[in-house]
């Protein structure tokens, strides 16, 4: 009994934070702004959607815009943004866009089955923006996991075309994004626009 009440004793600074109600209830603070911020971004992305419209897949209107959040990303707190979001068993076309709490913005375009097949031409023509942008493509073999590091994203700076073409191809869906630190939380909203309209532009017939 001794050695589980050695496991269940607090630290001091654990002592400390859970007789301090002011750093949840900021916490909490900063979740509402970044929810109110998604929605802000949220009428943007309809607007640019909007006026594209004739150019664009017909599943992007079909599903309504979902904001999410969450406590246990890898054990850290999320908020995810989808618009427009189309997940069938056949088909994909989503972007995502997730504030991760001590990490970063990202915004992430997902396509597969017919829908993906449709627009890896799409992809290939515009090689040299996505690149120049500072994108990454997805390199792990199922589509889920968001952090940018090895083994499941990569700069697509570093490979050529042709690595980039094998890439688009590998796996039954296709995966890119973008990401910014959130100590850049003043220009949060310009990051997600721009890149959400180079991805609208990915996605025109």
């Amino acid at each position: 009994m001794t050695n589980n009440k050695t496991k269940l004793a607090l630290s001091l600074k654990e002592q400390e934070l859970v007789c301090n109600t002011e750093w949840i209830l900021t916490k909490q603070t900063i979740i509402e702004k970044i929810v109110l911020l998604f929605s802000e971004l949220l009428i943007c992305m309809q607007q640019i959607t909007t006026a594209k419209k004739g150019n664009l897949p017909a599943v992007i209107f079909v599903t309504d815009p979902k904001i999410s959040r969450g406590e246990n990303y890898k054990g850290l707190p999320y908020i995810i943004l989808d618009y427009p979001r189309y997940f069938s068993k056949e088909n994909t076309l989503a972007i995502r866009t997730l504030f991760w709490w001590g990490n970063f913005f990202s915004i992430n375009l997902q396509l597969s089955g017919k829908i993906k097949n449709d627009m890896l031409a799409n992809f290939v023509s515009q090689f040299l923006m996505l690149q120049q942008n500072n994108y990454w493509i997805c390199t792990n073999n199922h589509p889920w996991d968001h952090y940018f590091e090895e083994g499941n994203f990569m700069p697509i700076q570093k490979i050529t075309k042709e690595q980039f073409i094998i890439l688009l191809n590998k796996e039954p869906f296709v995966k890119i994004g973008k990401k910014i630190s959130i100590q850049y939380w003043d220009t949060v909203d310009q990051f997600v626009e721009q890149t959400f309209e180079e991805m609208i532009l990915l996605l025109q017939n």
